[in-house]
């Protein structure tokens, strides 16, 4: 069944918005193009650790093959940034940085685990469609299979892939989650836009870990996020130092990318920042038992990643304030680190005894200035 574009689309939209969607797009299914790129990034191994990307090999790209029978692909976007973010937030954000002793969640993580809050919209969104056009197969997805999320986006209109591998806005920045809904339905695609980052280098020039190898090209193995959050294991120790006071995510290319301050603030409560989680001193992050961590982030992202390697993450960061600190903070700073010691995980504890060993190197340099 083909329905007209004209007819159906903007009654799409106008569901999306009740439903807190910043806009909608449809995509067709050949993604072809992508492939060499795809398959290109995969044989570098700039996926690191996420095998599954691997494993699902070109599906990613074929949303035909992802699910059976799909014509056309509607594109959401939701912005996210907290309701009361004030003016002159990135300066604010970046402010953050330049206090080690303070640990910096991603600012998407802040909030309600978006996964669970665009899934349910979503799918409100794909039943009122039903209802308007009858039996319809479909699926809806947000970060959550072999999606070509960012490319979807890009080719519906959402924006442009910026240098980062974000997808921009003029009007909304990077700061928005993207989901998607495959459906049996022939719609006429939306007309995709042209990029405007022009000779800005902003974003690779700002990422500590040099993780944007070039423009639209990142290195997942190096970046921030990943390491995180994705990866499991050790951190790699020429990283660490690189990590500074991140403990969940990293917002730095979106911080320092001139599109952000046109980002706009989201509509639902479900992404205002939580008590307890940002702003936090690292002492405190670190002194949570298991049960503390489960019932802190309850209903958010940062659940995901389990409480061994959140002490993993603030231990790196722990041993990067070490670097900085005064006498008295250093006193403090490694008190924290030894009383996790003897309980932790091999994990853990090999992060532990290298942020110690941060404090020692310091503690040298400084005697050897005096």
């Amino acid at each position: 069944m083909v329905v007209s574009s004209s007819q159906l689309v903007p009654q799409i939209r106008q569901w999306a918005r009740e439903l807190g969607f910043s806009q909608i797009g449809v995509a067709g299914v050949d993604l072809s193009s992508a492939e060499a790129g795809l398959i290109q990034w995969l044989e570098q191994g700039f996926h690191g650790d996420m095998h599954y990307m691997a494993a699902h090999g070109l599906k990613r790209a074929r949303p035909a093959e992802l699910v059976p029978g799909t014509v056309s692909v509607i594109t959401a976007r939701m912005d996210y940034l907290p309701r009361t973010t004030p003016a002159g937030w990135q300066a604010l954000e970046f402010a953050r940085l330049q206090q080690p002793a303070q640990g910096v969640v991603s600012m998407y993580a802040r909030g309600r685990d978006y996964h669970k809050v665009l899934r349910t919209r979503l799918q409100k969104l794909a039943d009122q469609l039903a209802q308007a056009v009858g039996p319809l197969g479909h699926r809806v997805f947000t970060d959550s299979a072999p999606v070509l999320e960012a490319e979807l986006a890009a080719r519906s209109g959402q924006g442009w892939r910026g240098k980062h591998t974000l997808v921009l806005h003029r009007q909304a920045g990077s700061l928005f989650f993207l989901g998607e809904i495959y459906i049996d339905l022939a719609l006429e695609p939306t007309e995709p836009v042209s990029a405007h980052c022009g000779q800005c280098t902003a974003c690779l020039d700002v990422c500590p870990t040099q993780a944007i190898v070039a423009p639209y090209r990142l290195d997942a193995r190096r970046c921030i996020s990943y390491l995180t959050i994705e990866h499991s294991g050790p951190i790699p120790l020429e990283l660490r130092p690189l990590l500074g006071n991140h403990i969940y995510g990293c917002d730095d290319c979106q911080l320092v990318c001139p599109w952000n301050k046109f980002a706009q603030t989201s509509t639902l409560p479900d992404f205002d920042a939580r008590t307890g989680v940002s702003g936090q001193q690292l002492i405190h992050l670190f002194s949570w038992d298991e049960a503390t961590f489960l019932r802190l982030t309850e209903g958010g992202p940062i659940r995901r990643i389990g409480h061994e390697r959140w002490l993993r993450n603030v231990a790196v960061a722990l041993g990067n304030a070490l670097r900085t600190a005064d006498s008295q903070q250093v006193l403090d700073l490694r008190t924290a680190l030894q009383e996790r010691v003897a309980d932790s995980s091999a994990l853990v504890r090999e992060h532990v005894v290298w942020a110690l060993a941060q404090g020692q190197a310091s503690s040298v340099q400084m005697g050897s200035r005096l």
